[in-house]
């Protein structure tokens, strides 16, 4: 058997740098377990008791026995965290978004992954087509919890229209595994006009309210249409009505969910509403914002981290002529921030909507915003500092979708960029480009 599980760093100090474990080493097998992937390591390895298995790179292999009644982490640090390649989706859904995407792009961006554990690990969400019973027990075993899944839809025979492929049947099956030995769920709809909406949709939701409690949440979101579809299902965006519609069935049910369990339970994507041109609710709506990272409750969780931030006494540095770049959709709600910022602080500061041309109209929201797009229509404005929110960039890189860095960026418009996360105390910091006081 090959193992993966190379040692890149040891913390020092830790149990692993006491024991001699080194750059280069192998895990391969905990309490005579063999380590596939970081599943099986972290919950292997927090036993009291354990026997650590490692091959040393001179190729010796070595038998570490570890009593650790406090259950401190071990501090051995891997390169690769699945220490294989993540599952590939095996999928060919009609409203993928990959499928979309223009050629002679990154090679990296074409990759469709499909990897429960990569759920655990960074809140990806799954389809269960390329996973087996076997599969789903090794999640219960392990109690992974939550888990992310790509539901779209309880017909069975639609769904595996909608992903192309005939394990897409399995998924209540699955769940229904999950419910029984008490794992969490999350649950996401990527809604298609005239396919999973509607009745379909309305069957859906009922469906999976009998998941209840194990299910914490499930999210609607529109599907994104790019220009690049030839040859692709054909599939319609909606309209401002369709998603005024949405909603009214969304707060519905959330108010039907309210009174049976407690809980609102079902969330439409902050798009929805701007798409209809609604207010986006309270953030106390989105309970503990289950699936923010989603899109849901993102705008309303910024709105009352700035009101907070706001409390607080800033230290402003010098001021600059600041531009920030955001999509169509979100430019209200941006330019609105500001101007509630400049009541009380000196600003020169600029919001300025980029139109999407690199993918086309229909994509609207600043996650989808391009470099070149940027470039091209901010070429020329006098501007010191600009702002852009960090969900523009691929994740754990400075590079934008189409494959441009913000030092070409940088470059290009002669300014120093400033990727923000999406926090309203990390937006209050960048465009007062300042400093709590509290916290000098």
């Amino acid at each position: 058997m090959k193992y993966y599980a190379v040692v890149e760093s040891v913390d020092p100090g830790s149990i692993a740098d006491e024991l001699g474990i080194c750059r280069g080493d192998t895990v391969c097998k905990i309490n005579d377990t063999d380590i596939i992937d970081f599943l099986d390591y972290q919950f292997l390895a927090s036993e009291e008791e354990i026997v650590l298995t490692v091959q040393k790179e001179n190729g010796e292999w070595v038998e570490f026995e570890i009593i650790n009644e406090t259950q401190e982490d071990l501090g051995i640090r891997f390169k690769n965290m699945l220490f294989d390649s993540p599952k590939s989706c095996a999928n060919r859904c009609i409203f993928c978004f990959i499928d979309q995407l223009p050629p002679h792009m990154r090679k990296s961006l074409y990759f469709k992954d499909d990897d429960s554990r990569l759920s655990f690990l960074y809140g990806n969400y799954v389809t269960f087509t390329n996973m087996q019973e076997k599969d789903i027990r090794r999640l219960i075993r392990y109690h992974i919890s939550p888990v992310n899944i790509s539901i779209h839809t309880t017909n069975l025979d639609l769904r595996e229209k909608m992903l192309h492929n005939k394990n897409a049947r399995n998924v209540i099956k699955y769940c229904q595994m999950l419910k029984e030995n008490h794992i969490c769920m999350n649950m996401q709809i990527v809604l298609c006009k005239g396919v999973n909406d509607g009745k379909e949709l309305k069957r859906t939701i009922t469906d999976l309210a009998g998941f209840f409690p194990e299910l914490i949440s499930i999210s609607i979101v529109p599907v994104g249409l790019t220009r690049y579809r030839e040859n692709l299902y054909p599939l319609e965006a909606f309209t401002p009505s369709d998603c005024a519609e949405i909603v009214r069935q969304v707060e519905l049910w959330q108010n039907e969910f309210l009174n049976r369990f407690g809980s609102r339970l079902v969330y439409a994507s902050d798009e929805f509403y701007l798409l209809a041109g609604l207010a986006v609710p309270k953030a106390e709506e989105y309970e503990d914002f289950p699936q923010i990272e989603n899109g849901v409750g993102m705008l309303a969780s910024m709105e009352e981290e700035i009101e907070q931030a706001l409390k607080k006494h800033w230290r402003q540095n010098r001021q600059e002529k600041t531009v920030i770049a955001t999509g169509k959709l979100a430019y209200p709600f941006i330019k609105g921030w500001v101007e509630t910022i400049a009541a009380r602080y000196p600003l020169e500061t600029e919001v300025v909507a980029i139109k999407n041309d690199f993918f086309g109209g229909k994509v609207s929201v600043s996650g989808l915003l391009c470099g070149q797009d940027i470039i091209q229509q901010l070429k020329g404005k006098p501007m010191c500092r600009l702002l852009f929110t960090r969900s523009m960039l691929k994740a754990d890189e400075d590079v934008f979708l189409d494959n441009i860095s913000i030092g070409e960026l940088e470059q290009e418009l002669n300014v120093k960029a400033i990727p923000v996360e999406n926090d309203g105390f990390a937006f209050i910091e960048a465009v007062l480009n300042a400093r709590n006081e509290e916290n000098i």
